[in-house]
């Protein structure tokens, strides 16, 4: 695994871990459903600095020192087109494979990707994400595309 900031590393074992507590409580629709509202007021902080008044590929290039902060290896891609203001957001290493298994989950992506992409849809409502591929799938990394 790659050097972390500390307090982030803590906070995504925080989130793991209370996820795994949400499912076994309210089951796992319940608990997803929970995560993405309570998901929606981080995105809103995390990314209005960076894409309030700039194109999305502006505001995620901006992005890669707080996502390389945190262990990711991150490219953008404008893929604007035909009045879409459209983005691919290229993740090359991911933080969160080996976490997952440390509480009980065969991938991280129910507990962190599809969660955020969800948010990230209800916290601005003229954006919507798709997650493109996967490394937990065997894919060479993982792809999500964003547009407005």
């Amino acid at each position: 695994m790659k050097n972390h900031d500390q307090d982030f590393l803590a906070s995504l074992h925080q989130k793991f871990r209370h996820f795994r507590q949400l499912i076994e409580e309210r089951g796992p629709e319940m608990a997803r459903e929970a995560a993405i509202e309570a998901s929606v007021p981080q995105q809103i902080e995390l990314m209005t600095p960076f894409i309030a008044d700039a194109t999305l590929a502006e505001g995620f290039q901006r992005a890669i020192p707080f996502f390389e902060k945190i262990g990711m290896e991150m490219e953008v891609l404008d893929i604007s087109n035909n009045g879409k203001d459209a983005v691919l957001e290229i993740q090359k290493y991911c933080p969160y494979l080996g976490i997952a298994q440390e509480y009980g989950f065969s991938t991280p992506c129910q507990v962190i990707c599809d969660i955020d992409v969800a948010a990230i849809g209800r916290a601005f409502a003229d954006m919507n994400g798709t997650i493109l591929c996967r490394q937990a799938s065997g894919d060479c990394v993982c792809v999500f595309k964003y547009e407005r």
